[in-house]
């Protein structure tokens, strides 16, 4: 992969993306754009639907202070979950893409990485082949739930109770 000279911040979870997309998803990156080098497509191998792109944007675009250059991934989300998670840091409305459906999270180690993958995961399964979703859905045994942990403990929750109920507002 070629880099442009142009300032990165410092830390970028670009490569560790790329990795769990070639392991999990046997994705091979593609660069479709030769103005814009460090763009990377993640697409299914078999409807040849994106579900992740990688770009590298300054600060400034993004409605953020600075002017250094950062690493973003771009997914398909839930509408509903969107909302939520954009409320947090390192998350923003998808950067030249549908806001109501996908979203942007920044890879300069302000989301953690496994959480990443894990939306990278959702956005695999939302654009792909869709045969028969509800079974999909029952066999999931991670749930990504937005709380914020100094209101809600979360793991004492799921520790205590086989069933709980979570309310969005």
């Amino acid at each position: 992969m070629k880099m442009t000279n142009r300032k990165m911040t410092k830390k970028s979870l670009r490569e560790d993306v790329l990795r769990f997309a070639a392991e999990h998803y046997e994705t091979q990156p593609e660069y479709p754009w030769m103005p814009m080098p460090n763009y990377v497509v993640l697409r299914h191998t078999d409807n040849k639907k994106w579900y992740g792109l990688i770009m590298d944007v300054p600060k400034a675009r993004l409605g953020l202070p600075g002017n250094e250059i950062v690493d973003i991934l771009n997914v398909k989300c839930d509408p509903v979950m969107s909302g939520s998670l954009r409320m947090n840091k390192g998350f923003l409305p998808a950067y030249h893409m549908n806001h109501n459906s996908w979203i942007t999270i920044l890879l300069d180690g302000t989301v953690e990485k496994e959480f990443i993958f894990s939306l990278l995961e959702m956005s695999y399964g939302l654009t792909g082949t869709h045969k028969k979703r509800q079974p999909a859905l029952r066999e999931k045994k991670e749930w990504i739930v937005p709380v914020n942990p100094k209101y809600y403990d979360l793991q004492k929750v799921f520790s205590e109770n086989d069933i709980f109920l979570y309310q969005l507002w």
